[in-house]
């Protein structure tokens, strides 16, 4: 018969966080908020320079890591769907993170999606994102829309 023995760490105590520094959250809530209508509703993809990192990481599975990528998906998707919008319904923040809330459409006659975008900023760009999507459906089980 086999045994084993397994040896169990104590918890790390945790340490308090830091203070959250509100007008630096501010600002980066700004900037992502900005950068969002410019480019996701004006489709002004020239203006992603100046927010999004070169090093841009990215966690959406159809466009690879890098602002170059980045550029070149949204500069097809934009020639696609010109009529393209996204309305951001809340946002959030949590230090060097920014969380928008949208019902992105591809024209005016298509029921949208449920989206949840997270921006991570640094020095004032951009670095990272992360995105949750889900279609908005004809019908729904209760009376509460998605947004």
């Amino acid at each position: 018969m086999l045994s084993a023995l397994v040896l169990v760490q104590p918890a790390q105590a945790q340490t308090p966080s830091q203070p959250r520094n509100l007008a630096a959250e501010e600002t980066n809530r700004k900037l992502v908020v900005d950068f969002y209508n410019r480019v996701f509703n004006q489709h002004d993809v020239a203006a992603i320079p100046s927010v999004v990192s070169d090093g841009y990481k990215q966690h959406n599975p159809l466009v690879p890591d890098g602002r170059a990528p980045f550029v070149n998906y949204l500069t097809k998707r934009f020639q696609e769907n010109p009529q393209a919008r996204s309305e951001i319904i809340r946002s959030a923040t949590d230090g060097d993170l920014v969380w928008l809330h949208v019902h992105s459409t591809a024209n005016p006659q298509d029921r949208g999606r449920a989206i949840v975008d997270i921006f991570r900023v640094k020095d004032g760009k951009i670095v990272e994102h992360w995105d949750i999507i889900q279609f908005v459906p004809e019908k729904s089980a209760n009376q509460n829309t998605m947004f």
